[in-house]
């Protein structure tokens, strides 16, 4: 029955997000490099992350829309909505939170202001310390779970809308407005002039980023209301995607559009641009469905289903102990190969493991 529910373009780009992430954090093994291949998965990195950002709005966004158009949508419809995304979400991250602190201690690293991240607070408005640093893109995720259904709630209980639909959009556009505002006060307030200072100014912090999700959630309503012209336009969108993509991630570099000469591109307009472009697959993607049982689309599904636990325990947990008990810097060529190979496998065991055991048990019981 699950299986049926799935549509393999959205487990392709899922499955392709925590490919990438998985790729990118494959370089701390190897020394390091400028060259073509190791520039090519630093953009591997960030684009899987920004993938994941507005897949998931366009999830939650068919969900919340839904639960809005078909309720009251009272404080107890919006808690019950948290419910389930939480009981998706949080278990997995505070039993690996638990689990970087406790390697932390072993291995001897200080950390500081470790209360911030059981509240998702450690990149809310500055740069979050090194320690689990995936977990910045968790913090704008929750943050975005808790601040739709809210916006919705309490704006409609001041308007109290005659057209819900139209008015589900009209607040995720002041939302997507207000959030590309900020990254306006941030352009006009900072100096940064470095890609390094541009990655934990104001990429990771939750209050400029929270508007990558809502693009998903902008590119569900349209999903759902012009069904027609979603259709019509899957093809077109992805050729324009396929466009972005290469203005962002080659014409950049070919017309010269460095941070260090044009720092207001960065900051206003290069995240929203790399959203918008991910959405632009969304149309093509969330309509390709294959037959589940050929071996390809299971084998998709499958990374797409494990993707949550290879993203919370691929990097700070099995990558860092890797790092401190079986260090890699004095391996040659071939030896590096092996290990790069057997990371990955132990990556896919691990996090089959914490899916198969912890996560998907409370998955099931959350949907009975």
């Amino acid at each position: 029955m699950e299986n049926k529910k799935r549509i393999f373009g959205l487990d392709l780009m899922r499955a392709t997000a925590i490919l990438m992430v998985l790729s990118s954090h494959v370089l701390w093994i190897y020394p390091h490099s400028n060259n073509y291949i190791s520039q090519l998965f630093q953009v591997f990195g960030y684009l899987g992350v920004e993938l994941f950002f507005v897949l998931s709005g366009f999830l939650i966004g068919k969900i919340l829309y839904h639960f809005y158009l078909e309720n009251d949508f009272t404080l107890h419809y919006v808690l019950t909505f948290l419910k389930r995304r939480w009981l998706r979400t949080l278990p997995n991250y505070y039993l690996v939170l638990m689990l970087n602190i406790f390697i932390s201690f072993l291995i001897g690293y200080t950390i500081s202001d470790i209360w911030k991240y059981f509240f998702f607070l450690h990149n809310f408005v500055a740069p979050m310390p090194l320690f689990f640093p995936e977990s910045w893109s968790l913090s704008v995720e929750e943050f975005a779970y808790l601040l739709l259904p809210f916006a919705l709630f309490f704006k409609t209980k001041v308007v109290q809308p005659k057209n819900k639909a139209n008015f589900f959009l009209w607040v995720i556009l002041g939302l997507i407005f207000f959030f590309f505002c900020t990254k306006v006060y941030y352009a006009f307030t900072t100096t940064n002039t470095t890609l390094s200072e541009w990655n934990t100014g104001v990429k990771a912090i939750v209050v400029y980023r929270l508007d990558a999700v809502l693009y998903g959630v902008l590119a569900a309503w349209v999903a759902i209301n012009h069904t027609l012209f979603w259709t019509k336009i899957r093809f077109i969108s992805a050729v324009l995607g396929c466009l972005l993509f290469g203005f962002l991630f080659v014409g950049v570099g070919f017309f010269q559009l460095t941070i260090e000469t044009y720092p207001n591109f960065w900051n206003v307009f290069y995240l929203p641009l790399t959203s918008f472009m991910c959405l632009l697959f969304l149309p093509f993607l969330s309509e390709w469905k294959v037959n589940q049982h050929a071996l390809f689309s299971k084998t998709i599904t499958f990374i797409s289903k494990i993707s949550y636990s290879i993203y919370l325990l691929h990097y700070s947990v099995l990558l860092q102990l890797l790092h401190f008990y079986f260090p890699s810097k004095d391996m040659d060529g071939f030896s590096l190969h092996l290990y790069t190979i057997g990371y990955v496998c132990l990556t896919f065991v691990f996090s089959f493991l914490l899916y198969r055991f912890f996560e998907k048990p409370i998955l099931d019981w959350r949907d009975k």
